[in-house]
């Protein structure tokens, strides 16, 4: 089972394109799988049948893993089992109408734009990690990029003649992300004094943002930072560098962009996904009306 296991992964990696942070999730997941038939003597994938599968739901379900962990559980097994059919390993997928759990629905949270304001004016921009960490926080909300795919942003990536940055997404994606004038300004500013001093004369690093050690930044890094800053801001929520991506993509929908605008600049590959920023908006929208409307 082992072999097939990693035929499949290098299907997913290589044929399908998925990222390796993917690649590794269903490895995981596979994994705990193979380990449960293991223990039920189930020596091949041949074997197993719709009770073993909902024995190990019921397993999972006993374990108090999150519905939304299930579900990504259920849907690898799917995938796979689907894959070992078409492969002629097995005749029949005992998934097939398997039905599966709902996924509850956490509409992501968001700062304000006042709140993203003043994150922004919090970095003391005389000082060398100030003007970084100012050059940071406007790219993350100008761009709504990760946190993965800003650690990973080198100077290449960088047009800023054309206004543009240029990135690698989900599933080794290129997109190209319109910067903003404010980010631009930033980003200038930090090439021209900060960098050169986080450098310290090393061989050139390739990593736009560096750490006070002169490398690129870790996620921990860029987390970390953002935790202090939103502290001496005295903003009381907990702000994550995906919020910031949550806030880019509520504040422009609620502006007026066209969601299948936001749905590039996010770097989704399917609409659904960038849709829940709708019911965002329409919460704002309630809550608006019932503040300002006078019989509301």
């Amino acid at each position: 089972m082992d072999d097939i296991i990693q035929e499949y992964l290098h299907h997913l990696r290589i044929e399908q394109g998925l990222a390796v942070n993917t690649v590794q999730s269903y490895k995981r997941d596979l994994n705990k799988y193979t380990s449960f038939l293991a223990a039920k003597k189930i020596a091949s994938f041949d074997a197993v049948v719709k009770a073993d599968v909902k024995e190990y739901l019921t397993m999972l379900n006993a374990e108090k893993l999150a519905t939304s962990s299930i579900s990504r559980m259920i849907s690898a097994l799917r995938q796979f089992h689907k894959y070992l059919v078409e492969e002629k390993v097995i005749k029949i997928n005992p998934l097939d109408d398997l039905k599966l759990p709902k996924k509850k629905q956490n509409l992501p949270k968001s700062l304000s734009v006042n709140e993203v304001d003043h994150l922004l004016s919090t970095p003391d921009t005389k000082t060398v990690l100030g003007l970084r960490d100012r050059a940071i926080l406007e790219v993350l909300y100008a761009t709504g990029l990760r946190v993965s795919e800003l650690v990973t942003l080198t100077l290449s990536e960088l047009h800023l003649d054309l206004g543009f940055i240029q990135t690698i997404g989900k599933g080794d994606k290129e997109r190209l992300v319109p910067l903003g004038e404010e980010a631009t300004y930033w980003v200038e500013a930090y090439l021209a004094t900060s960098r050169p001093s986080l450098a310290k004369g090393r061989a050139e690093t390739p990593h736009l943002f560096l750490n006070f050690h002169g490398k690129g930044f870790s996620r921990q890094g860029i987390w970390k930072n953002l935790k202090k800053l939103v502290q001496e801001a005295g903003i009381h929520k907990n702000v994550s560098p995906h919020m910031l991506r949550h806030s880019f993509a509520t504040h422009i929908l609620e502006n007026g962009a066209d969601l299948r605008i936001v749905q590039e600049l996010l770097g989704h590959s399917d609409i659904s996904t960038t849709q829940i920023y709708t019911h965002i908006s329409k919460e704002r929208m309630v809550e608006s009306y019932r503040q300002h409307h006078p019989r509301a």
